[in-house]
């Protein structure tokens, strides 16, 4: 499995959604499950975006294929990036 790391900024929408509905967060995390995309770490944030997580799946074009469908919604703007723990980033340049 692949690392990918998530930032996401809500929406107006996605306030509004959040404000009335806090356990959002976590039916979305189940719906990301059941895309083939598991939640590792997940942090609520200050700055330029609301979160951070940390996910793990097959391959980028599962990401893809999440990051349409979520933000499709209306809901949320996602940044995917693909992610590589640092002790395998160091043993990939000893290669």
């Amino acid at each position: 499995m692949a690392l990918f790391i998530i930032l996401s900024t809500l929406t107006d929408d996605g306030r509004k959604t959040l404000k009335k509905k806090p356990e959002r967060i976590i039916e979305v995390n189940q719906e990301l499950k059941k895309m083939g995309v598991k939640v590792i770490q997940q942090f609520a944030v200050l700055g330029p975006y609301d979160f951070v997580n940390i996910v793990e799946a097959p391959d980028y074009e599962t990401i893809m294929k999440m990051s349409v469908e979520i933000g499709s919604r209306g809901t949320v703007q996602i940044i995917s990036m693909p992610a590589k723990e640092v002790n395998e980033f160091i043993n990939l340049l000893k290669e």
